[in-house]
């Protein structure tokens, strides 16, 4: 039987954004995420986070760093009786300084290799599944895997280059909104915010 799924970002998302941090002691949930977090467990998702981390590319920090981010965000979750499933990240980035990782992939964001690796390794219906992310290379990628996919407005995104792959299905202001749109679809009801039309994006967004 396949699996949903409700892929997050990281930086921004689940978690506030402090740029190229692997010190767990500034790791802090971001608003409104314990509550989204529960809500979406209790709708029988699985949660997978997905990140870009060009600092290993950059040589900001060692990839083996990002060990230590993963279990602390682990050890978040259990604190609330929540089971974070996976935890994939991409170290690459074309200018990067480290030969290694100084590449063009396709798990770098907005391409979708690693949501296509997590699917593979724990059985994932993408269909079913959701990627939830506060800039628009995430929707990206969540719709190139085939997932429906959730914008956090939350000023992260700068550039607002729109597209049919770029526009998220539903607009929030943070996760507890993000899983109750998500309870809303799943419970066949009418979601509350209603999401602009792609012609209407840049005006909302000025």
């Amino acid at each position: 039987m396949l699996n949903k799924t409700v892929f997050l970002d990281k930086d921004g998302t689940l978690i506030e954004d402090v740029p190229y941090n692997v010190d767990p002691k500034y790791i802090k949930l971001a608003p409104g995420a314990i509550e989204g977090l529960r809500l979406l467990n209790e709708l029988g998702y699985e949660l997978i986070v997905i990140t870009n981390q060009s600092g290993v590319a950059r040589r900001y920090f060692q990839e083996s760093a990002l060990v230590g981010v993963e279990e602390h965000l682990r050890n978040l979750f259990g604190e609330f009786g929540i089971n974070l499933s996976g935890f994939y990240y991409c170290p690459h980035h074309p200018d990067g300084v480290v030969s290694e990782f100084a590449i063009a992939c396709d798990c770098r964001k907005p391409a979708p290799g690693m949501l296509l690796r997590a699917a593979r390794d724990r059985n994932i219906d993408l269909h079913a599944s959701w990627f939830i992310g506060d800039i628009l290379n995430d929707v990206e990628a969540g719709h190139r895997a085939g997932c429906k996919t959730i914008l956090i407005n939350n000023g992260n995104e700068t550039e607002w280059e729109l597209s049919p792959l770029r526009t998220p299905d539903f607009i929030v202001s943070d996760l507890a909104e993000a899983a109750q749109a998500i309870f809303s679809v799943d419970s066949h009801s009418e979601y509350r915010g209603e999401l602009p039309k792609e012609s209407s994006l840049t005006e909302v967004f000025r």
